[in-house]
């Protein structure tokens, strides 16, 4: 087949597997067709393959993402009783790419000083994602850190701070646990949905928090969206949404939420996400690019946030090959561009 017909190609393997869900073949293995077939098509033409994205998309104008750094790692990422699953830095005060990821860089080393000097060496170990894993008490007393991080680089004003709460890992019920990984504890630290919701406003207004993930269980239509509607920061939907266009469907219908997790092997093929991106985009939601645990050095999803425009790229800490490789890719796209490249910046939640 004709590489650079990706719809053609994506709908074969759709059509050969003829199951809902791609269970005959599975999705893994159609996404890594798929994403072969884009990167042949891309070569096919001649062209970079964020330009050919580009053009599948139907977007000229191709843009480099924010990136949003874990730099905390928590939850089932890590072996500290935190609950929440990560705290990530924006540079959204970053004028291009290359100084984005200078200010990420430079407050993740700041950060492993500031544990050192309260924790010891010992909890400078990091997470799946290559964030640090400090045996933190609370949510505050990590964010704590990572605002002093922040003021010793020097960013105060240009960096914004985001969660991944990843709350359906600790809901049991209607509350939440958030002890759940402290046996001797658990149980004596619940919180109501509503309490949640409290918790939340409190830190947005005392840490400069302008994105959380999964701030409830996935099926808590309910509290998510009261929560969105408080306008108070961007509501991602991850294991909420599943990058599910259905789900996506009713979330824009009910204003659950406002912007989408992008994982293209909860999707399956690159014409799906395509598709999912537009169905965000055209709701006005902002776009995360996602990694997943069990990275490889492959940057597919960095030129995948390039042409599709998206505003957001969630690729973990600026360490580890694995995640770092995507990062690289994007300083060789901003570099290719030249002066046509532009950073989102401010402009983060397209």
């Amino acid at each position: 087949m004709d590489p650079t017909l990706q719809s053609q190609i994506d709908q074969a393997m759709i059509d050969l597997d003829k199951t809902e869900k791609k269970a005959e073949l599975g999705a893994n293995a159609i996404l890594a067709v798929s994403i072969a077939a884009c990167k042949a098509g891309a070569a096919e033409k001649e062209v970079p393959l964020y330009r050919h994205i580009a053009d599948l998309f139907g977007k000229a104008s191709p843009m480099l993402p924010v990136p949003a750094f874990t730099v905390i790692s928590g939850g089932k990422h890590a072996g500290n009783n935190l609950a929440i699953q990560e705290i990530m830095i924006l540079p959204t005060g970053a004028s291009r790419f290359v100084e984005a990821l200078q200010m990420g860089t430079e407050t993740y080393h700041h950060l492993k000083a500031v544990i050192t000097e309260k924790y010891g060496t010992h909890d400078c170990n990091v997470g799946e994602s290559g964030g640090f894993a400090p045996n933190v008490s609370s949510f505050r007393e990590a964010l704590d850190l990572v605002k002093e991080a922040i003021r010793r680089a020097g960013y105060t004003d240009k960096i914004k701070i985001a969660l991944d709460v990843a709350a359906t890992n600790f809901c049991i019920g209607t509350r939440y646990d958030l002890d759940f990984k402290s046996p001797q504890k658990s149980g004596q630290n619940f919180l109501s949905a509503e309490d949640m919701v409290e918790l939340y406003r409190e830190l947005c207004t005392d840490f400069p928090i302008v994105s959380i993930e999964d701030p409830f269980d996935k099926e808590d239509w309910e509290h998510i969206k009261r929560f969105s509607s408080t306008g108070i920061c961007q509501v991602v939907g991850d294991d909420f949404l599943m990058s599910n266009s259905k789900r996506i469907e009713r979330a824009i219908l009910e204003y659950a939420c406002n912007a989408l997790l992008l994982k293209i092997n909860q999707v399956g093929t690159v014409t799906e996400v395509i598709e999912v991106v537009k169905q965000a985009k055209e709701a006005h939601w902002g776009v995360v690019t996602s990694h997943r645990c069990g990275e490889t050095i492959d940057s597919f999803i960095a030129d995948l946030a390039v042409g599709l425009s998206v505003g957001q790229i969630k690729a973990g800490a600026p360490c580890r090959g694995e995640r770092l490789e995507k990062y690289i890719q994007l300083l060789r796209i901003e570099e290719e561009l030249g002066d046509q490249a532009v950073y989102c910046g401010e402009d983060w939640k397209q």
